[in-house]
């Protein structure tokens, strides 16, 4: 008799989960390992409509987005977070067994966990030295390679090295990515960087597409709504393959106030208040003379080298500070990720760092 694991498809039974910052966990007081916001706004909500289903796209949540990003309504598709958006792309360009997403690790991993679920391999094209895409080896894999390359992710800023990638190379890659494969330019902490935006790049590439949420800059990561900008026909085609009801009406009304002039203008001064802060973190982090390398200042946390990144890891949350450990991944060893949290939480690490010595 089959037991219940053994019923599952081969391919789950082999998967690895996404370990996100809650499934992780950690006990502690001061969790600075997830990107969030240390606050969000208040929002008024109404429970009129709560009998009923909710549009699968909430045509009031479309419009404020589109005059928001400056992107026609009919370019834009509402998700429960840009990691629905990130499956949705794979599920609905890549086909199982035969095709590929091809990274440049390391990257956020979402991208590697969607299409092992989906039963789509991954090509990883390591980044050159500065983190920027490969460009020519991209090329040749996608031109000259086995693997049916379909959907390329680039992170911007980079997700955990915090670099934006370069115009010009994303150019060339659009050049000859043309009638091959999408390139998904994932603009999660954009915000923080918001001249980095790759948008003026659509309306010369209709296979552009970039995912975005409010998670991050709008502190409403508890809400899980994000966005796909991309070609009507990417949109059109990513509406075959979502949920029939992906937001949630109290999603949709508080996604509304966040987007409103108000909503905007409160997410303005938190960003920033957070680079300020941010910025002031890193000009005492470089004084710690067992810090080697700061990374890119481009979002809402900072990426270290430390001497030893495990040990101060572990010192921080042996006083309930959790961050985030990179050290097992490629070209991060004694990396530690840190989320800028309010001043009183970025005191506290400060504080703990200078009691530690390497």
């Amino acid at each position: 008799m089959s037991t219940i694991t053994e019923l599952a498809t081969e391919r789950v039974r082999q998967l690895t989960p996404y370990l996100s910052a809650r499934r992780i966990g950690g006990k502690g007081h001061n969790f600075l390992n997830a990107n969030e916001a240390p606050k969000s706004a208040t929002f008024l909500m109404k429970s009129i409509t709560l009998n009923r289903y909710p549009e699968c796209q909430p045509p009031e949540v479309i419009e404020a987005y589109a005059d928001y990003s400056g992107v026609a309504e009919e370019n834009i598709l509402v998700s429960r977070g840009s990691d629905e958006s990130i499956g949705l792309l794979v599920r609905t360009f890549c086909e199982p067994g035969k095709d590929a997403i091809l990274i440049s690790t390391p990257t956020y991993g979402m991208y590697s966990i969607s299409a092992d679920t989906a039963g789509v391999k991954t090509v990883d094209v390591p980044p050159a030295d500065d983190f920027q895409p490969d460009v020519e080896a991209i090329r040749n894999t996608v031109e000259n390679g086995s693997d049916n390359i379909k959907v390329i992710f680039i992170c911007s800023p980079n997700n955990p090295t915090g670099n934006v990638v370069d115009d010009e190379k994303l150019t060339q890659i659009l050049e000859f990515t043309k009638g091959r494969c999408l390139v998904v330019v994932d603009e999660a902490y954009i915000e923080f960087c918001p001249e980095a935006t790759k948008v003026k790049f659509m309306k010369d590439y209709d296979h552009l597409v970039i995912t975005r949420t409010l998670s991050k800059a709008f502190a409403l990561a508890g809400i899980r709504c994000g966005f796909t900008l991309a070609n009507p026909e990417v949109i059109k085609l990513m509406l075959k393959v979502i949920d029939p009801y992906p937001i949630a009406d109290p999603v949709a009304q508080i996604a509304v106030q966040a987007l409103s002039t108000h909503g905007i203008a409160i997410m303005k001064e938190r960003v920033a208040e957070l680079k300020e802060r941010r910025d002031r973190f890193v000009e005492e982090v470089k004084k710690l003379d067992f810090v080697q390398e700061v990374f890119y200042e481009n979002a809402n946390y900072i990426l270290i080298r430390f001497k030893d990144g495990e040990a101060l890891f572990k010192a921080c949350a042996d006083k309930g500070i959790i961050l985030r450990d990179f050290h097992t991944k490629t070209r991060l060893q004694n990396c530690v990720r840190i989320t800028i949290g309010s001043e009183e939480e970025m005191n506290e690490v400060l504080s703990v760092f200078h009691s530690i010595k390497q």
